[in-house]
């Protein structure tokens, strides 16, 4: 099995079999001794690491933008859904925002110490007046925050 891995596998003792990958920006996130040695670990057991295709990246943000998590998913977890959509592998996480568009874009999931994310969807309303918009931002009539709720 293919496998795409996000940075908290390296955090935790969590178990990786197969063909395994991350992403250089996933490396970039392992700062402590600890995450570094288990990535030095999956390294010399035959982690891959590999940068997406662009063209996978910006399927991966179409996605996120209907889903409406783009305002709170980072370009490591775009370049880790990108990959795994790439190279038609799973992706180990435990972030609701990777696991929901994952789920957009038919990408497997395979959460590690969280239980599994139900795909949801997202609507935006003006914490002021109460209407509703697309996007998140500054309510055009009364200039109140608008916020991301759940459908």
């Amino acid at each position: 099995m293919k496998c795409v891995l996000d940075s908290p596998v390296f955090f935790l003792d969590y178990p990786a079999e197969g063909e395994c990958y991350t992403t250089p920006s996933v490396v970039d996130e392992l700062v402590d001794l600890k995450s570094k040695c288990r990535f030095d670990l999956f390294v010399s057991i035959g982690l891959a690491v590999q940068a997406p295709e662009k063209g996978d990246l910006v399927r991966v943000r179409e996605a996120a933008q209907k889903t409406g998590d783009l305002p709170v998913i980072s370009a490591t977890d775009c370049d880790v859904l990108a990959l795994a959509l790439g190279l038609g592998a799973t992706v180990f996480t435990d972030d609701f925002a990777i696991q929901n568009v994952a789920a957009a874009l038919k990408i497997p999931v395979q959460p590690l110490r969280q239980r599994a994310a139900k795909p949801v969807a997202w609507k935006y309303r003006c914490s002021g007046c109460g209407r509703y918009y697309k996007t998140d931002g500054e309510c055009p009539v009364c200039g109140a925050i608008i916020k991301r709720k759940l459908k």
